[in-house]
């Protein structure tokens, strides 16, 4: 990789070094806190779950984006493990998965790809809310995968209805935290961390560049999001 001649990160949001391995499908390896406990990525993810409720539920905030400046950097396998993590101490969570150009939290969850989930819910009227959140393994943790995408992303994400979905959401479980697409490729992921309220920007050693997650961080907060730290994936 070409060397990083841009400005550091600003003071206070050095990334969170998280160890993790490459993205897989299979719900227990993508899942590392439940595959591997006692690892060092595991451990790296409970660590950023203490800052997480320290820094972010603590303060009464229930809302969480995972944005990447570029494809590849881990953004579904760490919001998979930190949702996972967070119910294991039973925080009441929903993983919602709204890259809807590259989806693969229903996946990783075996969740059957006839279910109904946030594209279908978005762009029909007729499906209640209830029908497209899907319990897993663990009591607290629920998921809403992509489901059937047929209209442009970007419109089904900058609706009305997806504002109110993420407004009832809030209201029913302790955080909710959306896996989003790639910010280089198109402004979905701006669009839903700005409806969040709050982000968290991943980057992957020898892959990401620092003047990308200093301009994803910029652009966030030009939209009235709330950037609250990096995670540093593959470290």
């Amino acid at each position: 990789m070409d060397a990083m001649t841009s400005e550091p990160l600003p003071e206070g949001e050095r990334p969170s070094a998280v160890p993790t391995t490459p993205d897989t499908t299979g719900v227990l390896e993508y899942q590392l806190v439940l595959s591997d406990p006692n690892g060092i990525e595991a451990e790296a993810i409970r660590a950023l779950r203490t800052r997480i409720m320290a820094q972010h539920l603590r303060e009464g905030r229930r809302a969480l984006a995972i944005c990447g400046a570029s494809a590849g950097v881990g953004c579904s396998f760490t919001a998979a493990n930190l949702a996972t993590a967070l119910a294991q101490i039973g925080i009441k969570t929903a993983l919602v998965d709204a890259n809807l150009r590259d989806p693969s939290i229903g996946s990783a969850f075996n969740i059957a790809a006839d279910k109904p989930g946030l594209a279908d819910y978005l762009a029909s009227g007729d499906i209640d809310l209830a029908s497209i959140i899907h319990p897993t393994k663990l009591d607290q943790l629920s998921v809403i995968h992509a489901g059937h995408v047929e209209h442009s992303p970007q419109e089904l994400l900058s609706s009305e209805q997806f504002h109110d979905l993420v407004t009832q959401l809030l209201r029913e479980f302790d955080i909710t935290i959306f896996d989003t697409t790639a910010a280089n490729t198109c402004a979905d992921a701006q669009r839903v961390a700005h409806v969040a309220g709050y982000a968290i920007i991943v980057g992957r050693k020898d892959s990401s560049y620092i003047r990308d997650v200093n301009t994803l961080t910029r652009t966030l907060r030009s939209d009235r999001t709330n950037v609250i730290g990096c995670v540093l994936n593959g470290y």
